[in-house]
């Protein structure tokens, strides 16, 4: 009788379209990311960049929790949007911190596999941003979701071997040099690889929530 009752009231649907929105935030700052990993003389440019995604998800996630309040009738549990939203958020956190770690620490050059963690930090977000606007309809869209939020998982695994492996090269690096500095230099490079590992753990957080509303709906 209740989903009958639900069936027939008006859906605050603006929730889908802040989705797609942010999602795509989340995207333009995984490629200022991309081009972050990549050193040079650009490094402040991506980092204001990511800076400034950040602001505007986070004005995003604003709107979307001020919707949940004032919305009677929303397109699935309240708790369920605030969950979703706050995890993409989470993931652009975490590319800001990662930021203000290169800024913090003037790092310049970028190992291999940091680099090849910003590209699967790129792919994540792009299969995020695909599952977004299948949520209006998860019933249909249930075996797409199912497969998006799979790949994701896997992403989120290879990068567990990127980080280990990474972490090992500065090992054997600095147990290796003479040089000064050698020693901080592994600190620091451990700690922006944990960084970089964080963020993809929190696309994974988002595939969880997609794969939870997948469950509840279909």
């Amino acid at each position: 009788m209740l989903g009958w009752f639900q069936a027939l009231m008006p859906r605050e649907e603006r929730f889908f379209e802040l989705f797609v929105r942010h999602a795509t935030i989340v995207v333009a700052a995984a490629e200022a990311m991309r081009g972050l990993l990549r050193g040079g003389d650009d490094i402040e440019h991506y980092c204001q960049q990511i800076v400034e995604r950040e602001t505007e998800a986070d004005e995003i996630t604003r709107q979307v929790l001020t919707a949940v309040r004032r919305t009677f009738i929303t397109p699935f549990d309240r708790t369920d949007i605030k969950d979703l939203i706050s995890s993409m958020d989470d993931a652009i956190d975490q590319m800001n911190k990662t930021a203000k770690v290169i800024t913090l620490f003037e790092i310049r050059s970028f190992d291999p596999q940091m680099r090849e963690l910003s590209e699967i930090v790129l792919q994540a977000a792009n299969l995020m941003l695909e599952a977004m606007p299948l949520l209006s309809s998860i019933g249909k869209n249930a075996n797409r979701l199912n497969a998006l939020t799979e790949k994701i998982i896997r992403i989120e695994e290879n990068a567990d071997h990127l980080h280990d492996q990474g972490r090992k090269a500065l090992f054997l690096a600095s147990r290796q040099s003479n040089e000064p500095g050698s020693t901080m230099s592994f600190i620091i490079g451990t700690e922006l690889y944990d960084h970089l590992e964080k963020v993809v753990d929190r696309f994974e957080d988002v595939a969880n929530e997609i794969n939870a509303l997948v469950i509840d709906h279909h």
